[in-house]
């Protein structure tokens, strides 16, 4: 009696991921001369912030926020409260900034994929993401102004356009090595 109960199935990794393991390996290992694989820079995490000023008039502008961004995540997002009062901000413990999700693994690669094959085509007069925004650790850092360039957002339902930003956590150890995974994964950079 054969049971297929305890037989696993094969899963599918996510396309970039499979880009990734397939081509940008060895790429980068012939582009830095590393002698093993487990030396190439990987994604580690990507993490999406989206802070407002105005949440400190209206704290009912967090909820649609926080659906907006859960949507496009794959993922809820959390709000982030502020640490300490500052009477010269007007702004008290405990009041909502903003909110965030960090993505990791299948998540941070299908969100990859739809950011740079979806949504960055869709900005208006888009020449390119800026080539020069690392943290100087491999890390990188890109800004948007709107949230509706995302197809999983309805542009009927959005109350407020807004922006985000997205960062790229990266086991690069400089900004070169850094900068070579994202373009290999299909970040387009502006030339120079």
């Amino acid at each position: 009696m054969t049971s297929t109960m305890n037989k696993a199935e094969p899963k599918t990794l996510p396309r970039r991921q499979q880009i990734y393991r397939d081509k940008v390996v060895e790429t980068l290992r012939k582009e830095f001369g590393y002698p093993n694989p487990m030396m190439v820079p990987r994604l580690q995490k990507i993490v999406i912030n989206v802070t407002t000023k105005d949440l400190l008039q209206n704290v009912k502008l967090l909820d649609p926020i926080l659906d907006e961004i859960s949507t496009l995540a794959g993922q809820k997002a959390v709000a982030v409260k502020s640490r300490k009062s500052i009477a010269n901000f007007k702004l008290r413990e405990g009041v909502p900034l903003g909110v965030r999700v960090t993505l990791r693994q299948n998540r941070m690669w299908e969100f990859l994929d739809r950011l740079v094959t979806l949504a960055i085509p869709r900005i208006r007069d888009f020449r390119g993401v800026d080539p020069k925004a690392f943290d100087g650790r491999g890390n990188y850092s890109l800004g948007l102004t709107e949230q509706i360039i995302f197809p999983e957002i309805d542009y009927d339902k959005v109350n407020r356009i807004m922006g985000m930003n997205i960062a790229f956590v990266t086991s690069a150890v400089d900004d070169e090595q850094g900068r070579a995974l994202l373009r290999h994964l299909g970040m387009p950079f502006i030339r120079s």
